[in-house]
């Protein structure tokens, strides 16, 4: 289960489908990549007895998806929420408006004790809750306005793998 299409690392998906005979890969629909299953914003995912729902959380790309569980009172946001930070928005469809109401709109609306786990943390962190983010976030405690600005001023390099993660990770990974 992907939560967007990478632009920083070509994806393990098809590896795995290769050594994993019989598993289905699964992406938003708005990513644009192939897949087994394309989900859209409600949809569920079943496994056993528990339940995954797909919910669009654009910004960072247009395909994003944080996938909630509610049985266990946790989601993981890929990289539309981070630790104490958010996914950049300077590429491939990004929008700091649509990540900006996302979080607001998707993740901050979950009850304040769901653990959240990023798709990665530079500082070796794993989890952090919606209470915390909404507290601690430096760039998500801002106005709009604030985070458009900070989003807009963070100079950051282009991605190194980019032109090599995009087109492998619109096929699985494998090209």
């Amino acid at each position: 289960m992907n939560t967007h299409m990478h632009a920083d690392h070509v994806t393990g998906t098809g590896k795995l489908k290769s050594l994993l005979p019989g598993t289905r890969s699964i992406i938003g629909k708005a990513s644009g990549a192939q897949a087994d299953i394309h989900l859209v914003d409600g949809d569920l995912v079943t496994f056993g007895e528990y339940q995954l729902q797909a919910a669009a959380t654009p910004g960072h790309t247009n395909g994003c998806l944080t996938y909630i569980f509610n049985q266990q009172s946790m989601a993981f946001t890929g990289d539309t929420l981070l630790i104490r930070g958010c996914g950049r928005t300077d590429f491939q469809e990004g929008s700091s408006e649509r990540l900006y109401q996302s979080v607001h709109n998707r993740i901050f609306t979950l009850p304040d004790h769901y653990t959240l786990y990023p798709a990665h943390d530079y500082k070796g962190q794993t989890a952090t809750t919606v209470a915390e983010e909404k507290k601690y976030n430096p760039r998500l405690t801002k106005t709009l306005q604030e985070f458009i600005h900070i989003m807009d001023n963070l100079n950051l390099p282009y991605p190194k793998m980019i032109d090599k993660a995009l087109p492998a990770n619109r096929v699985c990974g494998l090209y």
